[in-house]
């Protein structure tokens, strides 16, 4: 049995989701809320497995607001925004309140009942075009990052012992150079290879080729 609360301000749509839902696929409603701070007490009391949660509310606590304070207190119940913003910048807001699941309100019934087993089963739900958008934006962010990690992450020591590792230099010649210890260049190179998620020297030296950083003196 599936225990989910119904979220939004609108008291049809509401009635409309509660009577869609009931008695659907193990579902049963067990309650509904109007804004956020109702669907968190709500939540409290009722415990369901999720909640149905309208993106935008009346003033007070938002979707997004509401979802970020009920996982804190409930981490367990899963949360599924509903929504008709078909916008990406909505989307990533949902995904990093504690959302696990973004349908739109156009969606078809069967489509929402899937989404409502999905998160309930702990899996994630994205409508297909979103699964798209996130796709292309994770394939777009490795392509500005190559393939080994933030370059933009290290700081100006690390970036410049990165470049001198990459032209052959040995710990000892980078620690004179600098003017600073060996141990300190240990240091910063263990951090570094760590941030850009590289084992080896070959694998530095390609990454550095990447980013254009061989540049000899």
């Amino acid at each position: 049995m599936i225990r989910i609360l119904v979220v939004d301000d609108h008291v049809v749509v509401r009635s409309g989701l509660m009577a869609l839902l009931d008695g659907k696929n193990g579902i049963k409603v067990v309650g509904d809320a109007a804004d956020g701070d109702e669907a968190i007490r709500k939540a409290v009391e009722l415990q369901p497995n999720v909640v149905l949660m309208d993106f935008s509310m009346p003033p007070g606590k938002d979707g997004l607001t509401a979802t970020t304070e009920l996982k804190k207190r409930l981490p367990d119940t899963e949360v599924l925004i509903l929504t008709m913003h078909d916008d990406e910048e909505y989307l990533f807001r949902a995904i990093q309140a504690g959302a696990s699941g973004y349908i739109l309100k156009s969606a078809p019934h069967e489509e929402l009942l899937a989404a409502i087993q999905s998160v309930a089963e702990g899996s994630a739900y994205l409508y297909p075009n979103a699964t798209k958008r996130l796709m292309s934006e994770y394939l777009d962010k490795i392509k500005q990052e190559g393939i080994a990690g933030p370059y933009e992450s290290l700081s100006e020591r690390e970036k410049e012992i990165l470049s001198w590792i990459a032209k052959g230099y040995a710990n000892k010649e980078i620690a004179e150079h600098l003017v600073i210890s060996v141990k300190t260049v240990e240091s910063h190179k263990s951090n570094l290879m760590e941030k850009l998620n590289l084992k080896t020297r070959p694998e530095l030296v390609k990454f550095a080729l990447k980013k254009g950083l061989l540049h000899y003196e």
